[in-house]
């Protein structure tokens, strides 16, 4: 079990209550209690009611709407993405680095795994796109279809 928060973990906590407090709301102990879970799980994609469920684990006394207000303030600073991925419902994760867009995922038709890559091959077909249009791009994203190995090595898919 954890005990005390790294050095990134306090940064990050530290410069969302400077960006909360900028747009007059407080980071509170709940706000907080969200924002370390999904720090802590970077690299999973999580619906709210895991969110929910880690954090009551934590803090019995928050509620899942306690949990959706904060996704929602979250997202609408830019501090996570939501992702639809269909049936599999809303997931959310960390922004990270707001100015860095390599963020790309491939999703598994049968068992709905959501793999990420971090590779940006389309930098120039972004400028192009951009400069062509007259348009700031300030993110995009990929998703890419398939079957994972587990599944195709079940499904003897190609």
């Amino acid at each position: 079990m954890r005990v005390g928060k790294s050095l990134v973990e306090q940064k990050v906590v530290s410069e969302i209550r400077d960006l909360l407090k900028e747009k007059d709301f407080r980071l509170t102990p709940q706000r907080e209690a969200i924002l370390v879970i999904l720090l802590n799980n970077d690299h999973d994609h999580m619906t709210a009611e895991d969110i929910y469920g880690i954090t009551r684990e934590r803090n019995p006394e928050i509620g899942l709407a306690t949990v959706y207000r904060t996704l929602e303030l979250f997202e609408g600073l830019g501090v996570i993405s939501r992702l639809d991925f269909g049936e599999g419902g809303r997931k959310y994760e960390y922004s990270g680095d707001r100015e860095k867009h390599y963020h790309h995922h491939l999703l598994c038709l049968d068992c709905g795994e959501i793999i990420e890559f971090n590779e940006d091959f389309l930098d120039d077909l972004e400028e192009r796109i951009a400069t062509q249009s007259n348009f700031k791009i300030v993110d995009h994203s990929l998703r890419f279809y398939g079957y994972c190995a587990k599944c195709r090595d079940g499904n003897n898919e190609g």
